[in-house]
């Protein structure tokens, strides 16, 4: 009997005693048409001892389970799933029946590594964008500089042009001083040369 459950999968109970748990499976069983899950169906197993090195006693471990009490957890929606079949490129492989994703590891691999090369593809991408933009943000930095080059030059230069102008105006304004100051020393000294002349 063809089984669409696999070692490996992940599967949830549906009925008997263990309904609702989770586990992996790690035995299939096709001519019984039964699966072993871990943590499921845990049974006490008598055990003797076969040696002087053998210890005996009671162990527990996982019975199968009939297949039909289990379904396959689809690992990309997380939800108990029936599987379906869908073949591309000619290879068929089992799907999710809600979404439509694989189910096999083999697919699923093959997915991820496409889905990994996609966002290499597009950090690249990414990164040829910020290079670009960087290239352009120094040029737009020297354009910057040389403005601001050009605008201390000219307030170098107004600062100049200002200090030279206060420059000038303070020797007009003190040759102005001086040539009043003249004509005031001439007053007073023929003054006092005509006080010294009616004095005598």
């Amino acid at each position: 009997m063809k089984m669409t459950i696999k070692s490996g999968d992940s599967v949830v109970v549906i009925a008997g005693k263990d309904k609702g748990k989770t586990g992996k499976v790690t035995a299939v069983y096709a001519e019984e048409n039964k699966v072993l899950v871990e943590n499921v169906n845990i049974v006490s197993k008598h055990q003797k001892p076969r040696s002087q090195q053998d210890k005996g006693g009671i162990f527990k471990r996982p019975a199968p389970i009939e297949a039909s009490n289990v379904m396959v957890v689809c690992p990309v929606c997380s939800k108990a799933t029936r599987v379906g079949h869908k073949e591309v490129d000619g290879k068929k492989f089992r799907a999710c029946k809600k979404c439509g994703a694989s189910l096999d590891k083999e697919f699923v691999k093959a997915t991820k590594k496409e889905a990994k090369k996609t966002i290499k593809a597009s950090e690249l991408k990414g990164a040829s964008l910020k290079a670009a933009s960087s290239e352009e943000k120094p040029a737009k930095k020297t354009a910057k500089t040389s403005e601001a080059k050009q605008t201390t030059k000219k307030s170098t230069t107004t600062k100049t042009a200002t200090t030279k102008t206060t420059a000038k105006t303070t020797k007009t304004a003190t040759a102005s001083e001086k040539t009043a100051a003249k004509p005031a020393a001439k007053k007073t000294t023929k003054k006092s040369t005509a006080e010294a002349k009616e004095t005598k």
